[in-house]
């Protein structure tokens, strides 16, 4: 059924296949939470147990988070416009935010419904048809878990990851519904339950915390992968003209929209348009090969001048030999008004940069002592990747 549903998206959404997939979600959850909620309130009715009944509402709840799915993964796929140059592909993430907080309302509602369960315990009438039912609707949960876990892998949409999730947490609900009803009748203990909602409340929570906090780490702007930019780094540094690279910054604005920029060191004596070539090959690679518009700056290095070359050798050593987690680049010689001049860009870790008074001081300090007649200009700043 899966492999069907998968391949049906793909032939019906041609190019934009990752939008069918993810509407393929919201279609197959709404079709089972309409039929999973029709039988687990007539189960809990019949039983006279909340907890069953509040599995059947979180069901019917969850119609309108695969509505919300549907929605997203049609938003998203819409083309730039004059309003939204960089797409649309960040509305994802905000139906992805409806999904975890949808999941927070789930889990309040249960807790509420079990401490009344608490305080006003009922008899639950207990029957071993009703136990099979709800067993019988854990598999469609676990189906559905499935088929989200392999659409979240196809597509990286956080939406269908909160979905999958949230299945899961179905799965567990009902299963800790059919230990209560279980429990209740063979120790003749009502109230407990309202306790095992509460546990299972508690859970929901918990992972409905974890889905918010993968929400909002994109929408804040998080680092890329280390492969990503390790690859930058080698196709911008293939050619034998670019010395190196600095200043990497890559912002996301969703599926199939990202946009980055870079320094590439180069050697200043070299032709401007090999350079420019070598450049905008480097461009188009990144391009075609991973999908991101990147912009790289040409920065020239002047690997003629001796005295430079001094300087930027004892200035990297200076600086390895203060801190091996420093580095620094864009090291210049200038002579102004009499004046000898050395300046250069040193990138810490984020742990050091409180620290930016001491750390400039304690460097000049070690570089005056090799070059007292200079004058030594440090901006200190932090990597973004």
């Amino acid at each position: 059924m899966t492999k069907l549903l998968i391949n049906l998206a793909r032939r019906r959404g041609g190019e934009d296949s990752r939008s069918a997939l993810c509407s393929i979600s919201g279609w197959a959850g709404i079709i089972c939470n309409l039929l999973l909620f029709a039988v687990k309130f007539t189960v809990g009715t019949l039983a006279g147990s909340v907890s069953v009944t509040a599995d059947a509402i979180n069901n019917l709840s969850d119609c309108a988070t695969n509505v919300v799915t549907i929605t997203g993964a049609r938003l998203s796929s819409k083309p730039d416009d004059k309003e939204h140059p960089f797409g649309h592909g960040r509305v994802e993430y905000v139906t992805a935010l409806i999904v975890a907080v949808s999941i927070f309302v789930v889990g309040f509602e249960l807790a509420k419904s079990s401490v009344e369960k608490i305080i006003h315990p009922q008899q639950i009438r207990f029957s071993i048809w009703y136990v099979a039912v709800l067993a019988a609707t854990v598999l469609v949960k676990l189906w559905m878990a499935y088929l989200n876990a392999k659409l979240y892998r196809l597509t990286d949409n956080l939406s269908l990851k909160g979905v999958m999730q949230d299945s899961l947490n179905d799965c567990i609900a009902t299963v800790a519904t059919i230990a209560s009803v279980t429990l209740a009748h063979a120790l003749d203990i009502p109230w407990i339950d309202g306790a095992i909602g509460i546990a299972v409340s508690i859970f929901i929570f918990w992972s409905g915390a974890g889905i918010l906090k993968a929400v909002v780490s994109p929408l804040l702007g998080e680092p890329p992968s280390k492969e990503i930019t390790d690859r930058i780094e080698q196709i911008i540094t293939e050619s034998d003209i670019v010395l190196g690279m600095h200043d990497l910054i890559i912002h996301n604005y969703g599926a199939n929209k990202v946009i980055a920029s870079a320094d590439a060191e180069v050697d200043a004596g070299e032709d401007v348009f090999t350079i420019h070539e070598v450049i905008d090959s480097a461009e188009r690679k990144i391009l075609d090969e991973l999908g991101i518009i990147i912009c790289i700056h040409m920065d020239p290095v002047d690997t003629a001048d001796t005295d430079t070359k001094k300087l930027k050798k004892f200035a990297a050593k200076t600086v390895r030999g203060y801190n091996p987690s420093f580095s620094l680049h864009d090291c210049r010689f200038a002579e102004k008004d009499g004046e000898k001049q050395i300046s250069f860009d040193l990138t810490v870790p984020f742990s050091d940069e409180e620290n930016k008074a001491q750390i400039e001081r304690e460097i000049k300090d070690l570089f005056s002592k090799r070059y007292p007649d200079y004058a030594l200009d440090i901006n200190i700043e932090h990597s973004y990747v």
